[in-house]
């Protein structure tokens, strides 16, 4: 299959990729040029472009055909469909006896959340695939949407907790647009992003365990086990493993289609498997149930979306109610979460689609990186919590998507989920586990990138790939690799070789690190 031999990131794969090797910030297109045109020196047979989406979104230029971004974007939907069930589940609620309240008391219709989440995915990721160029999906970042109903409505409403949310955004666009996110994304080692990609391919494929039950955490002992009390007890799980396996087969027969076939099939055992035994969603009571999403296709196929949540926020209300230094915390724990959790995220994509250079830098990063700006401040807007660029993308990618095609395949089913939501919920979270796990393992294959004879590179590298998983946060993984590097390379004598923007990073991130002890002194 041949997006599998464009996952081979190696040196030598990159700088036949890209034979200038220059990394500047360049006008939209113009780094897509040079590769075409690199490719040429050396003799390619790429097939010239012949109609009008190969020619806008180069697709022929990456390797790639319509028809397997096509593919790929039905893929990174279905991997990233749970969002439009589980972001209502996090944020709201049918009453609000079952939904986070906020300080005053007030809550989120889970309806309308959810048609606002589909919505917002919908625009930005296709707006990231027109502008970007980049098969990455955009929706609503779990990280955040869970820290908004957790902490934030402790403090403030659910309007001025949206308020907060756009400023972030607001604040990353600008630093989109000013170059400095640029800037801090040249300043990592190339050796930090090869690590950052491997982190987060051990984290997807634990959130698939952890998801699909396989890893289950103990009362008591070990802070995971297999299953429950080490064996696999639910048909769920079982059915998790099966496509496992099944996904794992075809990707390694290079079956074209293979994930999108794996999910296909083995959701549909998951039908025939809940028609039969009648097993029903999780519960306290059933815990060997589906999570999240049963199997079952019932009552009505497609509703009206309710809109009402959008334009509902207030912007500044929340530094009159707890005042300005409180409300600064809280803009600078979002802008840190979502700056880094989306520059981990983009970097270890573009490896994985095979359109990194070098150092790690991808075509149209500026672009990108100000739409995935954006995607905050929509996000916030529409009461749907901050938007961001999903490492679920990275099964598209693994199903051949390397152009922006493939996202917009993806928005305009979002945008079609607001009124199939039925129909979005056919596909258990334990199918996209099994997913999930198959594009971790293909994510690994960075890890060779990595100089572990050197100590100095093998420490903060180890670190960053194992606390992403362990904490449950890309941006804590981020900021571990980002400290570690600095301190332990200027403590061997190396200070001079460390970017001035890894410091100012570093320094940021121990301040992040300790937003809890400065929280409760400022509340003091």
């Amino acid at each position: 299959m041949a997006e599998m031999t464009i996952l081979d990131n190696s040196s030598e794969k990159q700088a036949a990729l890209f034979p200038n090797g220059n990394t500047s910030a360049e006008p939209a297109g113009a780094r897509d040029t040079q590769t075409a045109a690199g490719r040429a020196r050396q003799g390619s047979t790429s097939p010239a472009p012949n109609n009008i989406l190969d020619r806008f979104f180069h697709i022929s230029r990456r390797g790639s055909t319509i028809a397997r971004e096509f593919r790929g974007g039905l893929v990174t939907f279905f991997t990233m469909a749970y969002i439009v069930i589980l972001n209502p589940l996090i944020l709201g609620g049918f009453s609000a006896d079952n939904a986070p309240t906020d300080v005053a008391g007030g809550w989120l219709s889970a309806a309308q959340v959810g048609a606002v989440t589909g919505l917002t995915a919908g625009v930005m990721t296709i707006l990231f695939g027109l502008i970007a160029n980049l098969p990455f999906g955009l929706a609503a970042g779990l990280g955040i949407n869970s820290f908004l109903a957790v902490s934030v409505i402790q403090e403030v409403t659910w309007a001025e907790a949206m308020g907060l949310v756009v400023i972030n955004g607001i604040l990353i666009v600008l630093f989109g647009v000013t170059g400095a996110r640029t800037a801090i994304f040249r300043a990592v080692p190339k050796e930090l992003k090869a690590a950052i990609t491997v982190g987060i391919g051990l984290f997807i494929a634990f959130i698939g365990f952890v998801d699909s039950g396989f890893v289950r955490p103990t009362a008591g002992g070990p802070p995971v086990q297999l299953g429950d009390g080490g064996s696999i007890t639910s048909v769920p799980t079982l059915v998790f493993v099966v496509g496992l396996l099944a996904m794992g087969i075809l990707v390694a027969r290079k079956v074209q289609g293979g994930l999108l076939i794996g999910i296909v099939g083995t959701t549909v055992l998951a039908a025939v498997v809940e028609a039969v035994m009648k097993i029903g969603p999780a519960s306290a009571t059933n815990p060997g149930g589906w999570h999240l999403n049963t199997p079952v296709l019932s009552g009505q196929l497609v509703s009206a979306p309710d809109l009402g949540l959008v334009g509902q926020f207030d912007l500044f209300g929340s530094f009159a109610r707890i005042g300005g230094l409180a409300a600064t915390m809280l803009v600078f724990t979002l802008v840190f979460t979502n700056f880094f959790d989306a520059m981990g995220t983009m970097t270890g994509l573009a490896k994985s689609a095979g359109v990194a250079h070098k150092d790690g830098t991808f075509p149209r990063l500026k672009s990108a990186f100000i739409v995935e700006g954006f995607g905050a401040v929509a996000g916030g807007a529409t009461s749907g919590s901050s938007n961001t660029v999903y490492i679920d993308s990275a099964a598209g990618i693994g199903e051949g998507a390397r152009t922006g095609l493939a996202s917009v395949v993806t928005g305009v089913l979002f945008l079609g989920s607001m009124f199939l939501t039925p129909l979005t919920s056919v596909v258990p979270l334990e199918v996209a586990a099994a997913a999930l796990v198959v594009v971790g393992a293909m994510m690994m294959a960075q890890v060779r990138e990595i100089k572990f004879t050197k100590f100095t590179v093998a420490l903060p590298a180890f670190l960053t790939i194992v606390t992403m998983p362990l904490s449950y946060s890309i941006a804590n993984g981020i900021g571990v690799g980002f400290v570690s590097w600095a301190i332990i390379g200027a403590a061997s004598g190396k200070a001079r070789k460390i970017h001035p923007l890894m410091w100012v990073v570093s320094a940021g991130f121990l301040v992040y690190f300790a937003r809890g002890p400065i929280n409760a002194l400022l509340g003091g």
